[in-house]
């Protein structure tokens, strides 16, 4: 059973995000501000934190660099309202690993949680150094900090983005096919989510637009290839 850290300072949202996942079987531990969230990380080692960027007594921010400290490792998810996305870099640098936009869904916070957990935990029970960065044309794409480097410009994705790239750069001039990565990420492969996927496929076509030579290749009715 994993361990939910949830610092949220609206208390009725943090009620209902404690009681939904409790529901699913998550252990939760619940704080109304940042400073005591910090005091219940440091007591119970949660496996995953959730939380609020702007909350009274101690921000996001400021628990997320807290954190990392002396935790390298615990995955760190921020709830954040549309007018802060653009804090989210700031977020990711301090040592964030992935973003929700309020309002969002229990599913779609529940698929992050389970995605990280998983993750960090291939990570931990890999042995010997992991190989965290792939070279992509120009670009240099770091799974583990989420990141995408070309020069000295760094892009920095979120955890859909990070994962349809590893994905797409290990089936390099494969096809990818888009029901696996549904069913993976996603949980189905409804109409729906498969337009959300395309959603995140034209943002990594953005990032990469810089070196022609790179492509994500639509292969109609199967999926994507990534090409250079």
């Amino acid at each position: 059973m994993a361990k939910v850290l949830l610092i949220e300072d609206e208390w009725q949202l943090g009620q209902i995000v404690k009681d939904s996942l409790e529901m699913r079987g998550f252990e939760m531990l619940y704080a109304a501000d940042g400073k005591e969230g910090l005091q219940l990380y440091r007591e119970h080692n949660p496996d995953v934190v959730v939380l609020d960027i702007m909350m009274p007594n101690m921000d996001g921010f400021t628990v997320t660099s807290e954190i990392r400290r002396q935790d390298k490792t615990t995955p760190i998810i921020f709830l954040t309202a549309k007018s802060q996305t653009t804090d989210v870099v700031k977020g990711f640098e301090l040592g964030g690993n992935d973003y929700l936009k309020k309002p969002f869904s229990m599913d779609e916070l529940i698929v992050r949680i389970k995605a990280l957990l998983q993750r960090f935990s291939e990570q931990q029970g890999t042995p010997g150094p992991v190989a965290d960065e792939v070279q992509i044309g120009q670009y240099v794409f770091n799974y583990t900090k989420q990141t995408l480097t070309r020069n000295s410009n760094t892009a920095f994705l979120s955890h859909r983005e990070a994962e349809i790239l590893k994905r797409l750069s290990e089936n390099l001039n494969q096809v990818m096919e888009r029901r696996t990565v549904l069913l993976d990420l996603w949980g189905d492969d409804s109409f729906f989510n498969a337009r959300s996927m395309d959603v995140f496929i034209t943002k990594l076509r953005r990032y990469l637009k810089d070196d022609p030579r790179v492509q994500i290749v639509n292969i109609r009715g199967v999926g994507y290839k990534l090409i250079f």
